[in-house]
Formats: structure tokens, sequence, C-alpha cells
């Protein structure tokens, strides 16, 4: 069904935070970033984990919007606002001691906008402490979101929380390390997982019987978004198609990706426990 009373706000330049409300059979893997429209099944299709779409900027209805609307130049919002609640962002400029501006980033000293708010909870939901310690809860309800008064803590969270949404929305590619070394005609028929020592000194994920990408650990072979294991799920959705030179490129980019994601998760429980750990204060 369609939702355009939320997604006609993707149309123009934005950001989403996407997520569940439980994690009914899965373990909480479920927060993503997008700027376009979504739909429901985008973090699980095998369980009732329907994905919840949260824009991150609102756009008046002062002009009609469609499928062919354009979006402005860069610097012209069309008066946007952001879609986070006024006592909320009182309550953390309280905390950290900075007043908030409502498009953008703020100064981080001083200032704090409605990216920094995103990007702090982006890096706090991509915590491996923070999904073991409230896994309960999890289960239950949309993740909450625990504050800090450290404007240090704040600020260097938001930093990973962005450099994590730049992975995910494919517009940061870290040099890829996997490679894709025997030539052929790249047709993905079966797909498989060797682990390093297995005929190999690092681990390889196999299209046919012949070609693989060279060069991918188990941890990335294994990462989860949502109830997807990303690098299996990619190729599978591509069976008995040849890939294209763009193809093998992607693939070797998400592989990138996702172990430059979990080296940032390990940076982000160690800047929390740096400032004290949890709970946050």
């Amino acid at each position: 069904m369609p939702r355009f009373d939320v997604m006609k706000h993707m149309l123009k330049s934005n950001l989403a935070l996407l997520t569940s409300r439980m994690t009914k059979g899965e373990e909480f893997a479920h927060v993503s970033v997008t700027r376009c429209s979504s739909e429901k099944i985008l973090l699980s299709a095998k369980t009732s984990n329907n994905s919840f779409h949260f824009p991150l900027y609102l756009y008046p209805n002062e002009e009609k919007v469609g499928l062919f609307t354009e979006n402005k130049p860069d610097g012209t919002n069309g008066n946007r606002q952001p879609n986070i609640s006024s006592s909320f962002t009182e309550v953390v400029g309280a905390r950290i001691n900075m007043t908030f501006v409502s498009d953008g980033r703020g100064d981080g000293l001083a200032t704090f906008g409605p990216e920094d708010v995103f990007h702090y909870m982006y890096a706090v939901f991509h915590s491996p402490a923070y999904r073991s310690r409230y896994a309960e809860f999890l289960k239950i309800d949309f993740p909450r979101l625990p504050l800090t008064s450290d404007a240090g803590l704040f600020r260097s969270l938001c930093d990973p929380g962005r450099e994590l949404a730049a992975l995910h929305l494919m517009e940061k590619h870290p040099a890829p390390a996997t490679g894709f070394p025997i030539t052929g005609d790249a047709t993905v028929e079966a797909v498989r997982y060797t682990e390093p020592g297995q005929g190999s000194a690092s681990g390889r994920v196999w299209i046919n019987k012949a070609q693989y990408f060279e060069g991918v650990p188990p941890d990335v072979w294994t990462f989860h978004v949502g109830g997807y294991q990303v690098c299996q799920k990619w190729l599978k959705d591509r069976k008995g198609r040849l890939l294209s030179y763009d193809d093998v490129t992607h693939y070797q980019r998400i592989c990138a990706a996702l172990g430059e994601t979990i080296r940032l998760m390990a940076e982000i429980d160690r800047t929390i426990d740096a400032h004290g750990g949890w709970p946050l204060k």
C-alpha cells in the first residue's frame, strides 16, 4: 500500500532512518539509512519485522509534488523542518549545553543540528554493546535512544555515525580488499563460502565451480543487516545472471563497506567505554 504522506518527503533532498518495531525471531541488526523511498520488507522478509521509515526532514505542502518532482539546488531546501520534536531538542541541548539549529549540522561546540542527532543515533544503534545490553527491549518495541550529558561523547559519536551512514548509502567507498582473480563468464550458479585455510589463506565466496571473490573474511561474509546476510543475499538474488564488470566492482565495494562497518562498530564501543561506558551519562 502506498504511503505518500511519508514518502513524498523523500522526493527532495533528505535522509531517513529505517528500523523495526520488534526483532521477533532475529537478533537486532535492523537499522539502515536511505535517501529514497522504501518498502516494508526491506529489513526482513522471513518474520514480521517490518521496516519503518523515518524521514529526517519534512517538506511543506506549498507546491505540487509527484514522481517527477525535481530536487531544488543545494542550499535551497524549501523551508523544510526537522522531523524532531522541539521538546526532544531542548532536552538534548540542555544536556550537552548546545543550541539547536534547524537544518544541517552544527559546529559541534556551541550548536548541533538535525543531522548531528541522526548521526549520533545511527552510531548508538550500531553499538554492539547497546544491541547486547538492550536485546530484550529491542524484541518488543522501537529502539530507544539513550542520551548523554557528555558533549565530548556526543561529538565523538557523530563522526562514526556519519561515516557509517555514508558507507551504507554507498556514498563512501573504502579501498576494496576483495579480488576476483579467475577469468570466465561470471555466471552466478551456486553461492557458497570457504573459510580461510580451506584451500586458501583468505575466505572465498564462490559463484560457480571455477570463479570466486577472494579475500572475504568470515565476519564480513556473515554480517547481517536486518534479517539478511548481505554478501550471500546480493549474489543469490542474481542467480542465473552474468555479473558485469560494474557488478563485480559493486560487490567488492559492498565487502569493503561491511569490513569498515565492523571496524566502526568496534570503535563506537571503545569510544563509549572511554567516556564511562554504559549506561550513558
